[in-house]
């Protein structure tokens, strides 16, 4: 890494760090588009994002967990789905076209986009309901398969799930969210560690600065508005949406 490549790895990293504790992301919508214009593979860049999601959304979980932010219970039906659906799906990324995984990339963020509401449509559910923490399992199924297939810790998908389809408040989404993006980055870490995939070194450094700026922000998470949050979802993935596309498009034309 040239200084360049740190003036702009620093500040980055403080952004995802900070999106990451505030939105239930694991910081990989933007180390991987940062990793790909570094100038690594869409493979390696995709694993090396996922290395760098682990402390970032380790960082966020533990302050969440602290704070009481979530019933143990919820979290861990989340959270071994996640994991165990990670290591499932990392090992199907390397059969998959660098192009065409850029292309999933930019579908989820679309639908991301479409669908991201601030509160359930049903205010008021008992999250305690019957069907809520087999929802959950399959809610963080969905993140391994964003984590080990696409190296996104699923934040993304997992919010607008949870807000739409479980009647879960974004806040509490947002908290639960964080610890399963943690837990399906470290299962899909270990995968790719035992393949050689990535640079592990790149991923550990992105994610501890991003580290720093995931505690702050997850620390003030309930200061901000439901609506805030939602917005800021739903730009944040439009505007990934633009760029991956672009990219995705460059690969598919290399062909």
């Amino acid at each position: 890494m040239v200084l360049w490549d740190w003036l702009v790895f620093v500040p980055l990293g403080l952004l995802a760090g900070g999106l990451a504790g505030l939105l239930g992301i694991g910081g990989g919508l933007i180390f991987a588009p940062l990793l790909l214009w570094m100038g690594l593979s869409p493979h390696q860049a995709l694993a090396t994002s996922t290395f760098a999601i682990v402390p970032t959304a380790l960082s966020g979980s533990l302050t969440h967990l602290f704070a009481g932010g979530f019933q143990l219970q919820a979290g861990l039906s989340i959270a071994v789905a996640a994991f165990l659906s990670s290591l499932l799906f990392s090992k199907i990324g390397l059969d998959v076209s660098g192009w065409l995984l850029l292309t999933f990339q930019v579908g989820l963020y679309l639908v991301v986009a479409a669908t991201i509401r601030s509160e359930p449509q049903q205010a008021g559910q008992q999250l305690k309901s019957t069907l809520f923490l087999p929802g959950l399992a399959l809610v963080g199924g969905v993140a391994g398969f964003s984590a080990g297939l696409l190296g996104l810790g699923g934040g993304l998908l997992m919010v607008p799930l949870m807000v739409n389809g479980l009647a879960v408040p974004i806040h509490l989404a947002i908290r639960l969210s964080t610890l399963a993006v943690t837990c399906s980055a470290t299962a899909a870490s270990l995968q790719f560690l035992s393949e050689g995939r990535g640079s592990v070194g790149i991923g550990l450094l992105l994610g501890g600065v991003a580290a720093l700026a995931a505690h702050w922000s997850a620390s003030r998470l309930q200061q901000v508005s439901g609506n805030r949050l939602a917005w800021m979802l739903r730009t944040l993935v439009l505007l990934l949406a633009f760029g991956t596309g672009r990219q995705a498009l460059t690969l598919a034309m290399g062909h």
